[in-house]
């Protein structure tokens, strides 16, 4: 006698067609938590390591803002104050007074004429409109009431964010060394 024949399952039936669309839809939703998690890696959405054309505008702009807005003379002191409201905004606004108060305070006197060249920059964050950039800059300080001249190096970190088509700082962090 014959065992009887065990029924075998179609490819095409019904059970085997669910079973493959299970399977297609877990692998479909498991590849897609994976390309979440890429973008979601913050070294990804960070423009700093992967636009170097952005990378410098943001470079550029933030050095020219930090060298017209620390640099003053005592003959023109309007021309630093024009410079910072066109540069700065929000909580840097702030910062910026308590650094610079005292330059402005204490140069009449002094006769002082101070002046920021940024030397050299680095982009550590760009992520769409906002950028974080560290700055080293070199600035001499020349009393002309008696001559003297100093040099001192600076180094601060800058948050800006870009608006209607500039580049304007929202928070100043010296590195005070302390």
């Amino acid at each position: 006698m014959k065992a009887p024949a065990r029924p075998r399952v179609d490819a095409t039936s019904p059970a085997a067609l669910g079973l493959v669309a299970v399977l297609l839809a877990a692998s479909g939703f498991w590849a897609l938590r994976q390309a979440d998690a890429v973008r979601d890696d913050p070294s990804v959405r960070n423009a700093a390591l992967t636009d170097s054309a952005a990378t410098s505008e943001v470079k550029g702009a933030v050095a020219d803002m930090v060298g017209k807005v620390f640099s003053f003379n005592y003959t023109d002191p309007a021309r630093t104050q024009k410079a910072a409201q066109d540069a700065l905004t929000g909580n840097a606004v702030r910062q910026y007074e308590e650094i610079f108060a005292k330059v402005r305070s204490d140069a009449p006197k002094a006769k002082t004429v101070l002046s920021t060249r940024v030397t050299d920059s680095a982009v550590t964050t760009l992520t769409g409109d906002r950028a974080v950039v560290l700055v080293f800059a070199d600035q001499q300080t020349t009393r002309t009431s008696d001559g003297t001249s100093t040099h001192a190096p600076a180094m601060l970190t800058v948050t800006a964010v870009h608006r209607h088509g500039h580049w304007r700082i929202t928070a100043l962090d010296p590195f005070t060394g302390r």
